[in-house]
């Protein structure tokens, strides 16, 4: 017979595996080497799929659709896989990044062109940025990643191979370019004016604010025996805390978590590692933070 301190450990180690249980989040996530866009449960079961070549940027709508783009173009689609609206890329292009706005476009950026456009729900091109061709030496593939319309109109450009963030106003006007050091995955114009920026294989993130001094960041080895690899989406939560995806491609250390959520004091509180089913998680929404992300109310 256990003694009574036993029992309780017993009661209390328990009651800590169900809470664990709890505070994961149902998601909707990219593998892009795994050529797949999933849902996946809080206990970790994958409920939807679709396969596509390389996707990138994902979205939950607020009717409930999935939003994503993959390299030749973008879906919206419904959980029984009909597809409502669709954008095709032109040939020597690539599309990794995607985001709903509140007019019901859907803002894009092609690599190869070099350019953003916002893609009406009739699939047309209903404005078009035409953006500074990188230099020869950036492959098609490095050229752009996550980019996003602010409130007031404006875009926050993720220049990959550049190691650039560059702010254009509503007419393509450069208004700022900011070096980082890493090749930028996504730059996220934070409600308090600060950029919050995952660097790639630079291992690391940064906060920056308004004047562009780093107030926060995460190194390499800030995480025990979690390295940063290639830091690539996030999402910030309404608690504070954010889930940052480390990309575990291009040879990375295989068996580390494919994602993790994270306290502002870098305490994991949780992550996510599923190493039968995915290969290199690189973006991902949690569904069970209300709010439209068309109207910014999900901080992607």
């Amino acid at each position: 017979m256990l003694s009574l301190p036993l029992v309780l450990r017993a009661v209390a180690v328990s009651f800590a595996l169900v809470t664990a249980v709890r505070a994961a989040h149902p998601f909707l996530c990219t593998d892009a080497s795994g050529n797949k866009v999933a849902l996946v449960s809080a206990e970790g079961k994958i409920e939807w799929e679709y396969e596509c070549r390389h996707p990138q940027d994902c979205w939950v709508l607020a009717n409930g659709n999935f939003l994503f783009c993959h390299e030749g173009g973008a879906l919206e689609m419904t959980r029984d896989k009909k597809v409502v609206w669709e954008y095709k890329a032109g040939p020597d292009t690539q599309v990794h990044a995607c985001q709903p706005l509140p007019d019901g476009r859907v803002l894009l950026v092609e690599n190869g062109p070099c350019r953003i456009i916002e893609v009406d729900r009739a699939g047309k091109i209903a404005k078009e940025i035409k953006l500074r061709t990188p230099p020869a030496a950036i492959k098609l593939h490095d050229q752009f990643r996550g980019t996003r319309k602010t409130k007031d109109g404006h875009y926050i450009l993720c220049r990959k191979g550049e190691h650039l963030i560059e702010e254009l106003d509503g007419n393509g006007k450069t208004l700022r370019t900011i070096p980082v050091p890493g090749d930028v995955h996504e730059a996220l114009l934070l409600p308090n004016g600060h950029l919050l920026i995952a660097l790639g294989e630079g291992h690391k993130v940064e906060e920056l604010d308004a004047g562009l001094k780093v107030v926060w960041e995460l190194n390499q080895n800030d995480l025990p025996g979690n390295p940063l690899q290639l830091m690539t989406g996030f999402q910030r939560l309404p608690n504070g805390n954010t889930i940052f995806c480390n990309y575990l491609g291009h040879e990375q250390v295989a068996g580390q978590p494919h994602f993790f959520e994270i306290t502002p004091d870098k305490k994991i509180v949780w992550q996510f590692a599923d190493h039968e089913h995915f290969k290199t998680i690189n973006q991902i929404q949690v569904l069970d933070v209300p709010g439209d992300p068309a109207k910014g109310e999900i901080l992607r």
